[in-house]
């Protein structure tokens, strides 16, 4: 069974831009225009010259049928070339019985026409010469000449090309010149289309204030309307989210921390054997939701407004010196060995708070898959020009396809160690972004199991 074919025109006649469908439709309707105006014009102009050169003939030839043709003397020969390139008139005086007396050229073979008017007669010797006559009708007096004036048809052909081609000649430019204007005006009118889009583009869960309308046409007005009224949804949304995640947090605190106090308290009253250990797995399971809770909180200031720029520039070497220092604690329970190389000390305006979620988290990450007796190494070094810092463990590191899937909140990769709760990375990356920090994850190069947390800092 074959597929119906589907009708409509052609892919080319179907653009999508809008310049591309104003030009093809205004296009042809701007040739159309230009030729029937120039065909109107050279009806117009054929129709104005042979009025003005007929009435021309016949004041002429009635100048001269008012003598007598005793006293007609030989008229002025007009030359072949100014019949035929300028439009001269050739003058023939006849009798009233037809008989030729003089003329301005005798070789013009038209004899006298039979009816009085205007006629378009063929050269009687010369058949592709063609000329305009007037007749003049013959006089009250037997003494009175017949007057007949010839005119070339080819002059009369050319002078109403030349004047048809200088109406038209205006059209013609007129039309790039339209089209011209008509791309300005739709090139202007999609680059507001296009400042709209970068507007939307640049719209963020961190940056959802509405899209100025002021520049843009009065046709997009409403496009922009409908963008603003979705973005205070979502800005509406995103509050209530936060309000929510933050509530939760601050009411989850303060009875996990009794519960915690009352099983410390409890400690010393539960005797060893199977009881204490079931005490450890609860404090332990405490120890994660107290873990959960405090990520929670971070997680809702990743959505609080930007603070203003800091003003004063961070000395990024002595922010690591001090998180290393922090994690040494875990670091000697575990037999993790901490090393630290600082090849270069860039310093920066950075926000502390932002810079220390950073690299704590990437440091509590490092600790917490990297097994007992391995470890860990913060390098502040360069890299294709850019000053770097990379966390290097030596864990079992992570498989290719998900080297950017942790960085989603809640993601946990199968078979990752307890305790933790599938948000410490995305913290890291909001923290660093707002910072102008990138964070990607990559398989160590020197042939050890690991990962390498590297953060690209501002050039």
């Amino acid at each position: 069974m074959t597929a119906p074919v589907k009708s409509g025109p052609p892919r080319w006649y179907r653009p999508r831009s809008l310049r591309g469908k104003l030009l093809i439709w205004l296009v042809p309707l701007y040739l159309v225009m230009a030729l029937l105006s120039g065909v109107a014009s050279c009806f117009r102009y054929e129709a104005l010259i042979h009025r003005f050169m007929d009435e021309l003939m016949e004041t002429l030839a009635y100048s001269h049928a008012a003598g007598r043709i005793e006293d007609i003397a030989p008229l002025p020969v007009v030359s072949w070339r100014s019949a035929h390139e300028n439009g001269a008139v050739i003058v023939q005086l006849w009798t009233q019985d037809g008989r030729l007396i003089t003329s301005s050229r005798f070789d013009a073979a038209v004899s006298l026409q039979a009816t009085p008017g205007h006629h378009v007669v063929a050269d009687e010797q010369d058949k592709d010469q063609v000329w305009r006559v007037f007749t003049a009708p013959p006089g009250i007096r037997a003494s009175q000449p017949r007057v007949q004036v010839l005119q070339s048809e080819r002059f009369t052909k050319k002078e109403v090309a030349r004047r048809a081609f200088f109406a038209a000649a205006p059209v013609a430019l007129l039309v790039p010149v339209t089209l011209l204007v008509l791309w300005l005006v739709v090139a202007r009118t999609s680059r507001s289309l296009r400042t709209v889009a970068d507007d939307v583009a640049r719209r963020d869960d961190g940056n959802l204030d509405e899209i100025p309308a002021s520049q843009v046409p009065e046709e997009l007005a409403p496009l922009v309307g409908a963008f603003n009224t979705l973005l205070a949804r979502l800005q509406r949304a995103f509050v209530a989210q936060c309000r929510f995640v933050q509530d939760a947090a601050h009411e989850l605190r303060t009875p996990m921390t009794a519960v915690a106090l009352q099983m410390e308290n409890l400690r010393a009253c539960v005797p060893d054997g199977q009881a204490r250990d079931q005490l450890a797995q609860l404090e332990a399971g405490m120890h994660r939701a107290h873990h959960l809770v405090e990520q929670l909180l971070r997680l809702s200031r990743q959505d609080v407004p930007a603070t203003p720029p800091p003003t004063d520039p961070v000395d990024l070497t002595a922010l690591l010196r001090e998180s290393v220092g922090q994690c040494m604690a875990l670091a000697d329970r575990r037999r993790i060995e901490v090393g630290f190389d600082g090849q270069v000390a860039p310093v920066f305006r950075a926000s502390v708070s932002d810079l220390r979620s950073v690299f704590d988290n990437l440091l509590d990450n490092a600790l917490r898959y990297t097994p007992e007796g391995g470890e860990i190494e913060v390098r502040v070094h360069t890299a294709d020009g850019r000053a770097v810092v990379d966390v290097v463990d030596s864990g079992p590191g992570l498989p290719h396809h998900m080297l950017e899937r942790v960085f989603d909140r809640f993601f946990r990769m199968p078979g990752a160690p307890s305790g933790g709760s599938g948000l410490g990375l995305a913290i890291t990356r909001a923290a660093a972004l707002r910072q102008g920090l990138s964070v990607e994850l990559r398989a160590r190069d020197d042939g050890v199991p690991g990962l390498v947390a590297r953060v690209h800092l501002p050039g």
